[in-house]
Parts: structure tokens; C-alpha cells; sequence
């Protein structure tokens, strides 16, 4: 049975919500204790990956627990509907640190909330994950769904990157009062997506596995685990930019010049690069799912990273910048090839769950995106740690007053670690799709569409 728009579109929904916590993780939480909490970079960088200890016990967990509920609303929406209230409230936790505290209290405090809100993060995006191998099989149709995931996830995006510095200010306590607002659009989006799709198919029955049956099954898929790899490595690529981009709009680039100066004084730099950023995204959706039609999906994120790569080294090129005009227009080209990195592999790793269900019976899907997250979930918290001790490394000053001035030496440590690193990092995963995984995976993710 095919798919309604209401419901792909109300699956995607969900994705808003989300990406909130995804950018205060990414974004956010490295810069806001280097810069208004005195958390030093190399310690703000060591904490923010010490959740992923929580994250290894967790993600298998939930995963498990998901694909064994049973329950009149089925075995996904029960974990969404109680993990947007969680996470909604650890986020809010984050940036209400009380005032006077040391620098290490204060890191104590965000790390106990940011451990709350991830926990909750967790509860919603491995069953909304898993839902994407259950409410169809059919390739196109789920491109279709990433393509809507995708632009609303690019509203959650825009909410977290651009609308709460903006209402921030740049200052400890406007951050605490910005996450307020944006609270309960978290939990709505989260709820509406379970109303908007509670028709669509589902499988309702629990597996029988065990957690290491479970698991070993999964393991089992050599296509799946090599995917979750490599959409890993480009996960760190993209955290990195993610982790650096708020010190970056504060130390490299000036907002005076060009014709959308106007729009940098009325957002702040940092807001108004994210903005771009998400129009470029938002833009891209339609032409990924096109290029993923003619092409197949591998082809297409292979150009689509490629092309990444190339805008982040003229962004090097162009850093310090005295025009955010120019870096707006690169921004938006970045967030254009980003959307390939956000739509296609989120396509092709269900293509990958079909594999296993046809071959076992079994019906695991909470356990593939508990995979499947992890993955990136190791990126992400990989990403502020080798950020701050890039930045240590070179000299790069922590502060609890908001900019301050930095060596010649670190700023162009910064430069490299947001642009040239990352795009290295990319060319290994380029070059790990193109010699490993696509001789292992052709026609996966294409053959089944014809």
C-alpha cells in the first residue's frame, strides 16, 4: 500500500524536533562552556564525548526494548511520545546553569542535563529510525520520506542554529531564556509525527530475539555495519565544521560588507551563516532525490560529497573574511551539498534492513537504527574532543566573558580544523564507498526499485 503525503510528510515531521538537540550538541554546547561557562577547551571537548559511554549502554538498549514492545499503540510510539518530553527538558537544563559557579561545577552541571537530554534523544530517534524500514519497502517512496525528513529536519536545523542565538544575544542568560521558546516546538513536532502517521503500516508484532541474537543478526549484514562506517567517517567530517562553526562566526569572520551585511546585524554572523546554510539544504532536497532517481543513491552521495569538499576549500581560502556576503553565498552552497550527506545514506540503510528481513523473517528494525545512530553517534562526540585539543594544541584561550583575543596561531588552527580537516576526512569516506562498499552493495540499493 503506498503511502499518503500526510503520512511521509508526517514522518518526517518528527525530524524537527530532533535536529534541535542535534544542533545544541553539535553546535552549541562545545562553544557555550568554552566561551560563557570558562570550561577549557580541551576538558569541554573530553566531556562532551564522555556521553558517549551513556550512549553505548543506551542505544542497544532502546533498540532492543523497541523491537520487544508490545502495546495498543504499537511498538515505536510509546518511546517517542515519553522521549520528546525528556529530551525537551535536558535541553532546556543545558543553558539554565545557575550563576557563580566554577568552571568546573558548571561543566558538571551541563554534563548531567546534556546526559538527560541525550537519553531522550535516544528514546525518539531509534524507533523513529526503525519506522523508516516499516512503513514501506519501496526505495523511491523512502527517498521521498528522507526528502521530507530532510527539509523539515532543516526547520529544526534553523530553529536551534539560527533562531536561538539570534534571540541569545550572545550572552549566558539569553541562552537559557532562547531554549524556553523553542522547548515545546520539540515536543509538538514529536507528537504531531505520531498523530500523522499512526495509519500508515507497521509491524506490530515483537520480535522473539534475545539482545544478542538480536545483535548478532544485525552484525551479520557485512553491507550494513560497513555503511554504518563509513557514514561515521563522514559524520565526523561534518561534526567538526558543526563544533567549530560558533567560534568561527565569533574570531574569522567580520560582518561589515557586501549587500547582506544587513542581514548579519539583524541575526549575528553565526545565525545568519546557519540561515544560509539551511536555504541551501532546504533547496537541495528535490535535486538529490532526482540525481538518487538517475544516478542511484551511492552515485549520487558520491558526487554530492565530492562537491562538499571543494566548497569547504574555498571557504579556507576565503577565512578571515571582512565580507558576509561572500560567505553567505559559500554557506549556501555548503548546505546544498550537505543535503546529500543528510538524504541518501538515510535512504540506503533501510534498503539494507530489507536484506535481513527477507533472508531471517525477523523483524529487528529498532536494532539496525540502533546501529545505525551509534555510528554517528561516535562522530558526534568525537568531533568537540578533537576539536579542543586542536585548539589546546595551539593555544587557543577558554573564556567565561564572551570573545576574547586569540593568537595568530590559534585563529588559523581554527581555519584548517573547520575546513581542511573535515574535507580530508571526507576523501576517505568517498574513498571507502567507491573501493569497498560499492563492489559489496551493487544493485542493493537500485535493482529493488526496478
Amino acid at each position: 500500500m503506498a503511502l499518503s503525503v500526510g503520512q511521509k510528510a508526517g514522518w518526517g515531521l518528527a525530524d524537527l524536533g530532533i535536529n534541535v538537540f542535534v544542533v545544541v550538541k553539535q553546535l552549541l554546547v562545545f562553544a557555550y562552556m568554552t566561551t560563557y561557562l570558562g570550561v577549557p577547551p580541551a576538558v569541554a571537548g573530553v566531556l562532551t564525548f564522555s556521553v558517549l559511554a551513556f550512549d553505548v549502554i543506551t542505544d542497544p538498549l532502546i533498540g532492543y526494548l523497541s523491537d520487544k514492545t508490545h502495546s495498543r499503540f504499537g511498538r515505536r510510539y510509546p518511546w517517542m511520545f515519553v522521549g520528546a518530553v525528556v529530551q525537551a527538558v535536558g535541553i532546556v537544563g543545558i543553558f539554565m546553569v545557575p550563576d557563580g559557579m566554577s568552571w568546573q561545577a558548571n561543566a558538571a552541571w551541563v554534563m548531567a542535563f546534556f546526559a538527560l537530554a541525550t537519553l531522550g534523544f535516544t528514546a525518539v530517534t531509534i524507533p523513529y529510525g526503525a519506522m523508516a524500514g516499516e512503513m514501506t519497502q519501496d526505495p523511491q517512496e523512502r527517498s521521498v520520506m528522507m526528502a521530507w525528513r530532510m527539509g523539515f529536519a532543516s526547520l529544526g536545523l534553523l530553529t536551534a542554529g539560527a533562531i536561538v542565538p539570534a534571540l541569545a544575544g550572545d550572552t549566558k542568560a539569553g541562552y537559557g531564556m532562547a531554549v524556553l521558546y523553542v522547548a515545546p516546538v520539540m515536543i509538538l513536532a514529536i507528537w504531531l509525527s505520531i498523530l500523522a502517521t499512526r495509519r500508515a503500516p507497521r509491524i506490530a508484532t515483537p520480535t522473539g530475539l534475545g539482545l544478542g541474537q538480536m545483535l548478532r543478526l544485525v552484525l551479520s549484514n557485512r553491507r550494513f555495519t560497513l555503511l554504518v562506517v563509513i557514514y561515521g567517517v563522514l559524520t565526523l567530517g561534518v561534526a567538526l565544521i558543526a563544533a567549530g562553526l560558533q567560534l568561527s562566526a565569533l574570531y574569522l569572520i567580520v560582518k561589515t560588507g557586501g549587500a547582506l551585511a544587513g542581514l548579519a546585524a539583524a541575526l549575528g554572523v553565526f545565525a545568519g551563516l546557519f540561515a544560509m546554510f539551511i536555504v541551501g539544504s532546504v533547496l537541495s532536497q528535490a535535486v538529490w532525490v532526482m540525481m538518487a532517481g538517475r544516478f542511484g543513491k551511492l552515485q549520487a552521495l558520491v558526487i554530492g560529497i565530492i562537491a562538499y569538499t571543494g566548497v569547504l576549500w574555498a571557504i579556507y581560502t576565503q577565512l578571515p573574511s571582512t565580507s558576509f556576503t561572500v560567505m553567505a553565498g559559500l554557506f549556501v552552497l555548503a548546505g546544498f551539498c550537505n543535503g546529500a550527506y543528510q538524504q541518501l545514506p538515510w535512504a540506503m540503510y533501510p534498503d539494507l534492513m530489507d536484506v535481513t528481513r527477507d533472508e531471517s523473517g525477523e523483524a529487528v528494525e529498532g536494532a539496525f537504527a540502533a546501529l545505525w545512530l551509534f555510528g554517528q553517534k561516535v562522530a558526534n562526540a568525537l568531533a568537540p574532543l578533537v576539536l579542543g585539543l586542536v585548539l589546546s594544541a595551539y593555544g587557543f584561550l577558554e573564556s567565561s566573558e564572551g570573545v576574547v583575543t586569540q593568537t595568530e596561531t590559534a585563529l588559523d588552527a581554527l581555519r584548517w580544523a573547520v575546513t581542511l580537516l573535515p574535507a580530508a576526512i571526507m576523501w576517505l569516506g568517498i574513498l571507502m564507498l567507491v573501493l569497498i562498499y560499492r563492489p559489496r552493495a551493487r544493485g542493493v540499493h537500485d535493482a529493488r526499485a526496478a
